[in-house]
C-alpha cells in the first residue's frame, strides 16, 4: 500500500513539481551515485523547508523513500492520513521513545530506504546552517551497516531561483570510527563527520550552479 501511494503521488504531481520548483539534479560522481538506489540505504539531507522532504521523494523517483518526520506534521488529521499511507516515520521529539529508530531499522532490513533529516528542526532565523545534527541517524546507520547518501539541497521553492539538488558519493560510516572512543562520543563524531560531508556538497553544489550560470 506504501509503495502504491508513493508511486501515486509521484505519477500524478510529476508536472506540478516540475513547473514550480523547476529542479535540476547535480552530482559529486554519477557513476557511483545517480538518482538510483540499489538495496538499502539511508538519505541524509540538509533541511531548509518541510518541502525538502517533496523535493528528494521526486529526485529519487523509482525508489518507495520512508522518512522520518516531526510529530508536528501529523497533529492535522487529513495530513496525517496522508503521510501514515506514504510510510512517514513519525519522530515525537519531545518523547524519550526512540522506537521510530527502530521502525527505521525495520525498513532497512527489509531492503528499503529511509530519509532523515538530522538537523532535527528547521533553523531560526540567523543561526548558522545546518545545524548540529542529531545522533540518532549514526547510531541507524552503525546498527543496520548500510550506505549513507548525502544530499545537499538549495531550498529554492516556489521562486525565481530554480531548485537545486546535489547528490554525494554514499559514506561509509565504518571509516569514521574511533575505538578509543565511547559510544557516546562515537556518535557525536560520527554526527559531526555527516555535517562535514553536508556542508561540503553545500559548497560543491554553489560551485556547480556558478558554472552554469556562466553558459
Amino acid at each position: 500500500m506504501i509503495t502504491f501511494w508513493n508511486t501515486f503521488v509521484k505519477i500524478t504531481g510529476w508536472l506540478t513539481e516540475v513547473i514550480c520548483f523547476r529542479p535540476r539534479v547535480f552530482y559529486e560522481d554519477k557513476q557511483i551515485q545517480s538518482k538510483r538506489i540499489k538495496g538499502p540505504a539511508i538519505i541524509i539531507s540538509n533541511h531548509t523547508s518541510v518541502l525538502d522532504y517533496v523535493a528528494i521523494l521526486f529526485v529519487f523517483f523509482f525508489r518507495t523513500v520512508r522518512a522520518q518526520m516531526a510529530e508536528v506534521l501529523f497533529e492535522k488529521k487529513g495530513l496525517r492520513i496522508l503521510l501514515k499511507w506514504l510510510g512517514g516515520i513519525r519522530v515525537d521529539r519531545k518523547a524519550h521513545d526512540y522506537g521510530f529508530v527502530e521502525k527505521s531499522k525495520k525498513i532497512l532490513e527489509k531492503g528499503g530506504v529511509v530519509l532523515v533529516f538530522p538537523e532535527s528542526r528547521l533553523p531560526l532565523p540567523g543561526e548558522a546552517r545546518p545545524l548540529p545534527f542529531v545522533p540518532s541517524v549514526a547510531y541507524l546507520a552503525l546498527s543496520s551497516g548500510v550506505p549513507v547518501i548525502p544530499v545537499y539541497t538549495n531550498g529554492s521553492y516556489f521562486k525565481k531561483k530554480r531548485l537545486s539538488v546535489l547528490i554525494g558519493k554514499p559514506i561509509d560510516t565504518l571509516a569514521y570510527l574511533d575505538t578509543s572512543l565511547s559510544e557516546k562520543e562515537q556518535l557525536a563524531r560520527i554526527s559531526e563527520k555527516y555535517r562535514e560531508r553536508i556542508m561540503e556538497l553545500g559548497d560543491l553544489l554553489e560551485e556547480y550552479e556558478a558554472k552554469k550560470a556562466k553558459k
